[in-house]
């Protein structure tokens, strides 16, 4: 009797085992998902480039504000450019951020030059822009206010982001299944500056290298 038990406890044993094994080999990005698409097979672009549309309203000498008009993102490792349009095509804006320098151009003005990237867009334009979030969330990346990582898919609810705007990704394009991407933003903060600042960014046109 001894040998019998013996012999079925080491095959428990080996069962165990082979069980734990391939629970070690399973894939692991198959419980990193949200909604609809899966996130971990997504991976961040160093090098984007981006044609959309871009809606803000603000406040100015307690006057509501509106602007409405088009943009180009150029973004590689080391910079980035931001091309702000006007509905007929007139450029309203450039932005060059290159590592610890951002330079902001605008129609018959003197280029301005600072550190700060958001800062300079906010004294420049009268209303916040922020280029250097946006880097990561118009690929679906972000840290929210918590510090936590948060990799968007269709279904992750708003959340607010570490430098204080409230962000929805309200629509996406999954039409290259190799290069899901937000198709909609929304983004809101209230400021000193500007007041109840709200956003709204289309993407038309991606293209990741």
């Amino acid at each position: 009797m001894k040998s019998v038990f013996s012999r079925r406890s080491a095959l428990l044993a080996l069962s165990s085992l082979l069980l734990a094994a391939c629970a070690q080999l399973a894939p692991q990005n198959e419980q990193a998902h949200t909604g609809a698409t899966r996130t971990a097979t997504r991976r961040y672009h160093q090098a984007i480039e981006l044609d959309g549309r871009l809606s803000v309203q603000y406040q100015q000498n307690g006057q509501d504000q509106g602007l409405h008009g088009s943009f180009r993102w150029r973004q590689s490792a080391q910079h980035t450019t931001v091309t702000l349009m006007s509905p007929l095509g007139q450029i309203l804006a450039v932005i060059d951020v290159d590592p610890g320098r951002a330079t902001l151009t605008q129609s018959g003005q003197a280029p301005r030059v600072a550190q700060d990237v958001d800062q300079l867009a906010a004294q420049s334009l009268g209303w916040p822009l922020p280029v250097s979030g946006l880097r990561s969330w118009l690929q679906g990346f972000a840290v929210d206010a918590r510090g936590k990582r948060i990799v968007a898919a269709p279904g992750t609810p708003a959340f607010t982001t570490g430098d204080g705007w409230d962000l929805e990704y309200v629509s996406w394009d999954d039409s290259d299944p190799a290069q899901v991407h937000p198709k909609r933003m929304d983004l809101q903060r209230d400021t000193e500056q500007a007041g109840d600042v709200r956003m709204r960014i289309v993407i038309d046109r991606w293209q990741a290298h």
